[in-house]
């Protein structure tokens, strides 16, 4: 019994508010995880009104940062939080012994290796099937943020100048960060728990007082200027972002155990219920469990804007945005009318790193690698690979789809507003088949859902990916570069977003 209290403080880090956990019926490290949270938001006003960049030096932002991030993770997880120093401590290693040529690839081996390692241990030693927070959950975000780093460092270092994207000349790195700057990058409290991903670059402008230096280096003067000298303030936006945070755990909280997702794979529902009635309850089931991810990610989103971190410029109409690192755009992941309209607006930041990683350097087969590295990255779990195998086959159709069938609905608003509601209640029920197993998580139960389903989207976006003609990548390419050329006076950094979004991203 001592021991598995022991175990249990560990996982669950500190045990100071087990009261509430009690009081909740909330397990112990989700409220941790949500305090700590709410610890972070105010901290990151403090940041940002007491520590500004033009009271202090980057050294000590970059220290307090790092300090409050890992007491935040030690009060959480426990000495498990060790592993994140392990893994960001392994990797600069790496990046020191092995040099610019070819860190890139050695840091994605050793950091995802590490967070695999540990994946498994948790999963099939400890406690398989758990669905509260865990130590691995940052780690993933780290992982991101180290392969991320290393690329950025190999292409600013290493490539030729000639050779690199716009995306990528504005991304690389001229330089190896110091171990402060690296340890303040993994591990600041802004994103220790629940990310988001962010460049290097962003980061350190940010830290230094300078936002968006590096990506407004072709704009004109005066708006350089403008950038610098006005800077806005994010409360309006935190209290709006925390204010949608928390309606949507309300309700997450309230409707979650109305329609539980193993519904679906209940002997006497399936038998019992007409097929039009298990679509709905699918599509109720899965939009339930949506919730308690825009909590998490627009609060993560929250936090950071708190600090000054995430403004983005500012829009047509003169009002700031603060969408620089923002992770989902809940309305458009709702109305989405296409599969790949969908993984654009959810965990974004994943997406962009997937892209920027994987399918923008793989030569053969970008987007079943993106889709396997993705698996590979969430975890250990067999459900997230079924999901992901079946997310290549729906991606491949959807976009055959959209490529033979959509100029068809074009020519008039009535049979475009009609394409759409079909694309739309196509899209849902999709994205509902294909996640599925990632919320089961085991072999048997995602099997039963899809032969309850006599896996008939397998078998028909199948088909529809042989039937239906897609240009090869190689023409879209062109294509793509061809319409960039006509618009010369687009930014080098928004070109190459507007042109990768026209590739299948994948989370």
């Amino acid at each position: 019994m001592a021991a598995e209290e022991s175990r249990s403080t560990a996982c669950t880090g500190s045990s100071l508010l087990q009261p509430v956990s009690e009081l909740t019926n909330l397990p112990l490290d989700q409220v941790n995880f949500v305090v700590c949270q709410l610890c972070a938001l105010l901290s990151a006003f403090w940041f940002r009104l007491f520590l500004h960049p033009s009271k202090t030096s980057p050294f000590i932002r970059h220290a307090v940062a790092t300090l409050l991030g890992l007491y935040f993770a030690l009060f959480c997880f426990g000495w498990y939080a060790l592993h994140f120093l392990v893994q960001s401590g392994l990797t600069y290693g790496v990046m020191i012994l092995t040099g610019v040529e070819h860190m890139h690839k050695y840091c994605l081996l050793v950091a995802l290796s590490y967070l695999s390692l540990c994946q498994i241990t948790r999963v099939y030693v400890f406690d398989y099937g758990m669905y509260s927070a865990d130590f691995t959950g940052p780690m993933m975000v780290i992982t991101q943020k180290i392969t991320s780093l290393a690329f950025e460092i190999h292409d600013g270092m290493a490539r030729k100048e000639e050779n690199l994207t716009p995306g990528q000349k504005i991304l690389a790195i001229r330089r190896m960060p110091s171990l402060l700057e690296y340890f303040s990058y993994n591990c600041n409290f802004l994103g220790i728990l629940a990310g988001p991903t962010c460049s290097y670059n962003d980061y350190i402008a940010f830290i230094e007082g300078d936002p968006r230096r590096h990506r407004d280096q072709d704009a004109d003067r005066k708006s350089n200027c403008k950038l610098r000298q006005s800077e806005p303030s994010p409360n309006t936006e935190v209290v709006r972002k925390v204010a949608t945070s928390f309606f949507c755990l309300l309700v997450f909280l309230s409707v979650c155990k109305v329609f539980p997702v193993e519904r679906n794979i209940d002997d006497d529902f399936i038998a019992s219920t007409p097929f039009y009635t298990r679509l709905v309850y699918l599509y109720l089931s899965m939009l339930t469990t949506r919730p308690k991810y825009y909590f998490v990610w627009t609060l993560a989103d929250a936090i950071n804007n708190a600090a000054g971190f995430g403004f983005n410029g500012y829009a047509s109409d003169g009002s700031p945005r603060w969408d620089l690192i923002s992770n989902l755009r809940i309305l458009n992941i709702e109305l989405a009318t296409s599969f790949k309209v969908f993984l654009d607006n959810w965990n974004i930041q994943t997406a962009h790193w997937l892209k920027r990683v994987c399918y923008e350097r793989c030569p053969y087969h970008p987007t079943a690698a993106t889709f396997i590295l993705s698996a590979m990255w969430h975890g250990a779990y067999p459900g997230y690979y079924l999901t992901f195998l079946t997310g290549i086959v729906i991606t491949l159709a959807a976009r055959a789809v959209r490529h033979n069938v959509r100029p068809h609905f074009l020519h008039s608003p009535s049979h475009k507003a009609l394409y759409d509601v079909i694309t739309w209640a196509a899209t849902q029920i999709a994205i509902c088949y294909t996640v599925v197993p990632f919320v089961l998580l085991s072999v048997g139960p995602s099997v039963k859902f899809y032969r309850s389903w006599y896996c008939s989207l397998h078998v028909g976006c199948v088909l529809l990916a042989v039937a239906l003609p897609v240009k090869p990548r190689h023409l879209r390419l062109k294509d793509q570069q061809k319409s960039l050329l006509q618009e010369p006076t687009e930014r080098p950094l928004e070109a190459s977003d507007r042109r990768c979004s026209q590739k299948e991203k994948t989370t």
